[in-house]
């Protein structure tokens, strides 16, 4: 199978009139043979997103096209997309190999033929062996795993996956990940794939598309959305956490931190410093290549490393930055450290007045 080239153009969905509009003039290309995540919380439009894709939904405004078919008015099931949802929606009266071979019996293959295939991407999904056992004897992994091969055994130009693996524990997720980055190498499907976690959106996809609000705040590598967030709407909701209010003079961002060159011209006005945790460095207080030097006032395991947040005081104000310890490296709370941030890991955003000073920890984190 091989994937087409799918593109959404000024996709909008307004649920009713006078109401908020669920999506709202999204565009996104999704190149064929590739994978996007698109990534946003709860209520943000992801599932919008594939729902209007599929045919599920009608948009209010925009369109869909596919290897340059615009699919307005083509049903579903004649869009050559297959879905696999958060819930595996297995036919729990059939066996497992049934259940893969559901999409070629539908197109009218012998039954004979439909199994033997549905074999063939049974062991492509690495349960070779369990065609004949009932689809309701399986683990919540194995039966996602039925989801995917009877999706791909559709041989869809484009594979939705809607939080599949949201579900799953942390050691079955990373096997999944692992089992599609696979299927991608064999088969090269085009995905366009919804989460609402960046760690899997890192893991899986050549693209991101963050989402929020219904709106399309920033598409891109993740690692130039890591490193160059467009909003701090963008950089919370990619696990951001340092955020320093000041203003930038000259090219440098003057603030509680002193004033730190940057590594991108920037125009002079306030502005808000980001750094991702992972780039700064703890060090000592008396390290001639500090940038900034303060007082570690909490420190959060996170298996081998640790979340360390230290404050600093200049100016008669008061930030916080957030750093990632290495393994085995500890610090004590109270503990005067300094701080490097490298140049090339500073970025400045626009200061958003809507939004509070700084992010709130999740759950995860306390």
């Amino acid at each position: 199978m091989s994937g087409g080239a799918l593109r959404l153009t000024g996709l909008t969905r307004v649920h009713g009139k006078g109401s908020v509009p669920a999506l709202a003039d999204v565009d996104l290309e999704v190149p064929a043979g590739s994978c996007v995540a698109v990534l946003g919380p709860s209520g943000s439009g992801k599932s919008t997103v594939l729902r209007l894709t599929a045919g599920l939904d009608e948009p209010t405004a925009g369109s869909v096209h596919l290897d340059g078919v615009d699919l307005a008015g083509v049903l579903p099931e004649r869009r050559g997309m297959a879905m696999v949802f958060q819930r595996p929606l297995l036919f729990p009266h059939l066996s497992v190999r049934d259940n893969v071979a559901f999409a070629d019996r539908v197109r009218g293959a012998p039954r004979r033929a439909a199994r033997r295939r549905a074999e063939e991407f049974l062991e492509l999904v690495q349960l070779g062996g369990y065609g004949g056992r009932p689809a309701r004897a399986l683990s919540g992994g194995q039966e996602q795993r039925v989801a995917l091969a009877r999706a791909l055994a559709a041989e869809p130009r484009v594979l939705l996956l809607d939080e599949p693996f949201s579900a799953l524990d942390a050691r079955l997720r990373e096997e999944m990940h692992e089992l599609l980055a696979g299927l991608r190498m064999r088969l090269d499907p085009t995905i366009l794939l919804v989460t609402h976690d960046h760690a899997e959106a890192a893991a899986l996809a050549d693209r991101v598309a963050v989402l929020d609000g219904g709106r399309l705040l920033q598409a891109g590598p993740m690692r130039e959305l890591y490193a160059r967030p467009a909003s701090l709407a963008v950089s919370r909701l990619l696990g951001g956490r340092t955020e320093v209010a000041g203003v930038v003079r000259d090219g440098r961002h003057e603030s509680p931190l002193g004033a730190l060159d940057l590594a991108a011209p920037v125009p002079d006005g306030p502005a808000v410093l980001v750094v991702r945790h992972e780039a700064v460095r703890v060090t000592t207080a008396a390290d001639p290549a500090a940038d900034a030097v303060g007082t570690a006032v909490r420190v959060r395991p996170r298996g081998l490393r640790a979340l360390v947040t230290v404050e600093v005081t200049g100016d008669g104000r008061t930030a916080t930055v957030d750093a990632e310890l290495g393994p085995g490296e500890d610090v004590a709370t109270g503990r005067t450290v300094g701080l490097r941030l490298p140049v090339a890991d500073r970025w400045v955003v626009p200061v958003d007045h809507d939004a509070p000073a700084q992010p709130v920890p999740s759950p995860s984190d306390a």
